[in-house]
């Protein structure tokens, strides 16, 4: 059985305690001029989530090792199923993207409660950061720490009390490559103010040059900004994408603070390769494992450059390679994350599962989509989900996800028969067996409900931009809508915004949407991009269908 961390820490103390009273040394360092003591500043310890000898530890003393994601919550604050998905693949931990309202609208007193709300009812511990720092002092959009910490304490009433579940994240990435070394006093104040307006939640910092402190002034100055704090419970944050290509590096980043004995987590990483390198997010991953550090991969979903979209489209079911590596993976989240214990996670297993749900119904059918409902499941701790699938020829195909006893599955095709069942699930990861199959014909698309518009937006040798607006011209929405045409001369989709392409050798193109142009209100319209190759010649396009109906060309 692998060992509890609590379990391992402990052992780790009683030898520090042993070498003590054996006379030996322990010396620690940062860099190699300056080997400081660990001793952690007196000052008032914090009521739950705390630091205790270069750890984060729980209010029980448990050791607290977050294995978790980042979610951009400020952008898509209607993407509140994304606690429940993220928790379902084993994450213990969700670092949460707000606004102060510098740069983006600003996340309301009632919305971050309601974040922290869903934090607690999935079982996950909820980092809460503001965004708009980001590159301070590089870019001119960004806001301080110094603003960013009156947004803090302008939530104090929402924050307080919650330090079992929270922990703030001052801002993020709050400084960029321009004099990085200026982020140590903004750093300092801010968590003095913190501080002395009475917060005592653990605080978290993040690096300058863009959270990748590639200059080493986090490194140098951790220990000044940490001894600032008159409570000890401050962590640091570092984030690891290209600067981080080899081994070495990120070993020895790492490694620095553990000698030292000065907490640190992996805030963000990435793994996918960039413009900028390649990230070894494999060192990345075993060397946080290998010393019981935190990590928090970048990203959910909804990144202007979805090759870090852990789950395309918000969809736990379509994880991206980088999403099946940082969950199911080496060293991966489901292998290693361990529940905090305020939500119970050391207590006895859970090994029983959900009964299974009743057999569901259909009360609303169109074209394209279908809305299910189906008698709750009961379950000896708690349901916490239900999976739908689409069942045909004797296999499963994952439909929806809910935390609730209704779901909406949309991308049907029209005038076609299909099979739904629902499974239950636990906290634990229990899955029930299966309802019974509920069977549905999808309806028409009313003839002559669409219009397509189509242009080059752009045009250069060998490829060009396009753009295509659908319109609804029709009395009701539009839900899910796949959209086909066909290319004559060889043109080749390489990168599309608002839907997903799938184009055939013979130049057929099937278009599903993006989750913010899956409806078409009526009379209303959706935009879609993309970039494509071409030959000596490019000619346009000259028929659209929307769900297998043919639409007006415009």
């Amino acid at each position: 059985m692998r060992p509890t961390r609590s379990t391992t820490r402990t052992l780790t103390g009683l030898l520090t305690v042993l070498a003590a009273l054996l006379g030996l040394a322990v010396a620690a360092a940062l860099t190699p001029a300056a080997a400081q003591t660990a001793a952690e500043p007196p000052g008032t310890q914090a009521t739950g989530l705390h630091i205790s000898n270069g750890r984060l530890v729980e209010g029980n003393g448990n050791d607290f090792v977050m294995r978790g994601v980042n979610h951009a919550h400020t952008w898509y604050t209607g993407e509140t199923q994304s606690w429940a998905d993220v928790k379902a693949l084993g994450a213990n931990t969700v670092r949460v993207v707000l606004s102060d309202g510098h740069r983006w609208t600003r996340n309301s007193a009632a919305d971050v409660a309601a974040v922290i709300d869903r934090c607690k009812a999935n079982r996950l511990i909820c980092v809460l950061e503001v965004h708009d720092t980001t590159g301070y002092g590089e870019d001119a959009a960004a806001g301080t720490l110094d603003h960013a910490a009156d947004y803090w304490i302008s939530l104090k009433d929402v924050l307080a009390g919650q330090e079992d579940y929270v922990v703030i994240n001052i801002g993020n990435e709050p400084w960029g490559n321009t004099n990085p070394a200026g982020w140590t006093d903004p750093t300092v104040a801010a968590v003095k103010k913190l501080r002395a307006a009475g917060f005592e939640h653990t605080i978290m910092v993040d690096a300058p040059n863009w959270g990748q402190d590639w200059q080493g002034v986090m490194r140098a100055n951790a220990r000044t900004v940490y001894d600032a704090d008159p409570t000890g419970n401050l962590i640091f944050s570092i984030h690891m994408y290209s600067v981080f290509d080899t081994a070495q590096e990120i070993t020895d980043y790492l490694n620095a603070f553990v000698t030292a004995e000065i907490p640190l987590v992996i805030g963000e990483f990435g793994g996918p390769a960039d413009q900028w390198g390649d990230p070894d997010e494999n060192t990345m991953m075993a060397e946080a494992e290998r010393l019981d550090l935190g990590y928090l991969a970048w990203s959910w979903s909804g990144n202007t450059d979805p090759i870090l979209d852990l789950a395309t489209d918000f969809d736990p079911a379509r994880l991206s390679s980088w999403g099946q590596r940082i969950f199911n993976g080496a060293n991966g989240i489901a292998q290693t994350s361990e529940e905090a214990t305020v939500f119970g996670g050391q207590g006895p297993a859970d090994t029983q599962a959900p009964t299974a749900p009743g057999t569901p119904t259909a009360p609303a059918v169109t074209a394209t989509s279908v809305t299910l409902t189906w008698p709750a499941a009961t379950d000896n701790v708690g349901v916490t989900g239900y999976d739908v699938v689409r069942v045909a020829s004797g296999t499963e195909t994952a439909a929806a996800s809910s935390t609730t006893t209704s779901a909406t599955v949309t991308g049907l095709t029209a005038n076609t028969a299909y099979s739904f069942a629902v499974y239950a699930k636990d906290a634990a990861g229990n899955r029930s067996t299966r309802s019974g199959t509920v069977n549905v014909t999808t309806g028409s698309t009313p003839a002559g409900s669409c219009a397509v518009g189509y242009r080059v937006a752009g045009e250069w040798p060998g490829g060009f931009q396009g753009e295509i607006v659908i319109r609804n011209t029709g009395s009701a929405a539009l839900s899910g809508w796949r959209l086909g045409f066909s290319f004559a001369d060889g043109q080749t989709i390489s990168n599309m915004w608002g839907g997903t392409p799938a184009q055939t050798a013979g130049g057929s193109v099937t278009v599903t949407p993006a989750s913010y142009t899956s409806t078409i209100a009526a009379g209303g319209s959706v935009t879609l991009g993309f970039i494509a190759a071409k030959g000596t010649t490019n000619t346009a396009p000259t028929a659209f269908s929307l769900d297998g109906s043919a639409c007006t060309v415009s």
